[in-house]
């Protein structure tokens, strides 16, 4: 019997959350895999008998779904949680949280914040995660070496950062970097200019060209974003407050905001296939087609955008395409079945749907859907498991209503990243628990004495 008619294990769980086109929710089938990769998804005693396995993974009461997708998030940022959380974004940005991570940021800050958000990322079913990190060589390595699909962004700015001195510096470090890992099947690059740091037009330009000539994906956050030149509002408040997020309040402004930010980027070339936008209610129907006309996606961080909004009413904004946590610092946990709830209840979309943004969406919008994102034969095998026994999520007839309203990140109870076991009935198998314990209790202790400093 040849390697193809073999399977390393087969996984059976009482139902099976595809998540690819026209797949419904399945019962009684199974994934085979072999080789990190998804060999055949079929009726469960068929692939018993087509491809004998070493191991059977038998959850009776159980969901497999694709591993979720983390489409924006600041890995390192889980040494932050806990700081004061006020909106609007911008401002918090600028003078609570940047303060906080110039004074204790240094390679060993990234790698341990890194390490735990992976940690807690893989705990709660999240396989794949974009991450904007201040050092991305160091989130790199440490993505690397758990063996995690990670999109690792490539900070620009005109302002001194900790990892260049100018747009130049940034530019020629992003262009080494992306040479380390161009042919890395698990970590990838995007370009992520920072305009809350200082970022004019003739930089974006200067991106532009570069993400052309490596075919490189750009991401931007639009609620950091400043006012486009000779665009203001009359609105009662000054265009710095504008840029500064005070207008968040009115959301019709909000949204016209967004209209001309993005017209903005239209106009630098920069709208195209492989761009995305974050910050989804900041963005009106408008700008969501506008988006929608140039190939470019559309990703939502409900949690924070709402956190971090200024007033009291808040609108939903135009629906995205993916979904992602944010930086910790704002949302505390990254739980991307929590973003999946919020994005179902602000959009009013079905429970499916908004499982479909936090997987497939995500993996297309960071264009890793040929890896990753659902369960299809050929696909890598990056999948989760959550138990559905519980009395708040036991199923009657929506399975997927279940998950989305009813389940949480501590029932999620197995996890694969690339056919590699990563969590195993709830226990954490790729890193040490007590070792991970230590580094946060050490990192609470010097950040609690920077603070008091």
């Amino acid at each position: 019997m040849s390697g193809a008619d073999t399977a390393e294990f087969l996984i059976e769980p009482r139902w099976l959350l595809p998540v690819a086109p026209g797949d419904p929710v399945l019962e009684g089938h199974a994934v085979a895999v072999n080789g990190g990769r998804i060999l055949a998804v079929g009726p469960a005693a068929e692939l018993r008998e087509r491809y004998p396995a070493r191991e059977r993974v038998v959850r009776e009461r159980h969901a497999l779904l694709p591993g979720l997708v983390n489409a924006h998030t600041c890995a390192c940022h889980m040494l932050l949680r806990g700081v004061p959380v006020r909106g609007p974004r911008l401002r918090w940005l600028l003078e609570t949280l940047a303060p906080l991570e110039r004074r204790a940021l240094s390679a060993d800050f990234v790698r341990d914040g890194t390490r735990l958000a992976i940690a807690a990322m893989l705990r709660a079913g999240i396989t794949c995660y974009a991450d904007h990190s201040p050092l991305p060589e160091e989130a790199a390595r440490v993505a690397a070496a758990a063996q995690v699909r990670a999109l690792i962004g490539l900070p620009v700015s005109d302002e001194p950062s900790a990892s260049a001195e100018d747009a130049t510096a940034h530019l020629a470090r992003a262009e080494a970097l992306w040479d380390e890992y161009r042919n890395d099947a698990r970590i990838g690059l995007f370009f992520a200019p920072q305009p809350a740091a200082g970022l004019s037009d003739a930089t974006l330009a200067r991106v532009r060209r570069v993400a052309d000539e490596l075919d490189a994906r750009t991401v931007i956050h639009l609620d950091e974003l400043p006012y486009p030149p000779g665009h203001e509002v009359h609105t009662g408040v000054t265009t710095h407050d504008l840029s500064a997020g005070v207008a968040d309040a009115a959301t019709p402004t909000r949204h016209a905001w967004g209209v001309r930010r993005l017209t903005h980027l239209e106009a630098l070339g920069l709208l195209r296939p492989g761009f995305a936008a974050v910050g989804a209610l900041a963005c009106s129907e408008d700008a969501a087609r506008l988006l929608a006309r140039h190939g470019a996606a559309l990703i939502a961080c409900p949690q924070a955008e709402l956190r971090l909004q200024r007033g009291t009413r808040t609108l939903a904004g135009a629906r995205p395409g993916a979904l992602g946590t944010d930086t910790p610092a704002a949302v505390g946990a990254l739980d991307m079945l929590a973003e999946a709830r919020s994005a179902a209840l602000l959009y009013g979309l079905p429970a499916l749907e908004a499982l479909r943004l936090a997987t497939l969406g995500g993996a297309l919008a960071l264009g890793v859907a040929a890896q990753t994102g659902s369960i299809e034969p050929g696909k890598s095998a990056d999948l989760t498991c959550i138990d559905l026994d519980a009395s708040s999520c036991r199923p009657a007839t929506d399975v997927a209503a279940a998950i989305v309203f009813g389940a949480t990140r501590t029932q999620v109870s197995d996890v694969w990243s690339a056919g590699r076991v990563a969590v195993s009935e709830g226990r954490l198998r790729l890193f040490a628990e007590e070792e991970l314990a230590a580094i946060a209790a050490r990192w609470a202790e010097r950040l609690a004495l920077e603070a008091a400093a």
